[in-house]
């Protein structure tokens, strides 16, 4: 299965460009980076002069995907263990930009 904008949140996504859109934490609201690793509730984020963890729930993402195009996605669509994730069923609730 190929990563589009459609099947985003059932893929790996460390390795993938995001930036945080929106967030209840105004400090990290606009920082972008690489994805290192992910938690149930977190994600490990390079930032470039060091590594952050970003909360999943209340915070929007903004994924550049490897062809370019760019998905906005609410992370508590993501708040689950990757593994599960993966596995169970999502609903539509990401907008392709």
């Amino acid at each position: 299965m190929n990563l589009s904008p459609e099947n985003l949140a059932r893929h790996e996504l460390i390795g993938l460009q995001m930036q945080v859109e929106r967030s209840c934490n105004p400090d990290i609201t606009g920082l972008s980076g690489q994805i290192v690793d992910e938690t149930r509730n977190t994600f490990l984020l390079d930032a470039g002069h060091k590594v952050l963890r970003i909360p999943k729930m209340n915070t929007s993402f903004i994924f550049t995907l490897p062809d370019g195009q760019r998905v906005r996605v609410a992370g508590s669509v993501l708040v689950s263990q990757p593994e599960n994730r993966i596995s169970k069923r999502m609903q539509r609730t990401r907008w392709k930009l």
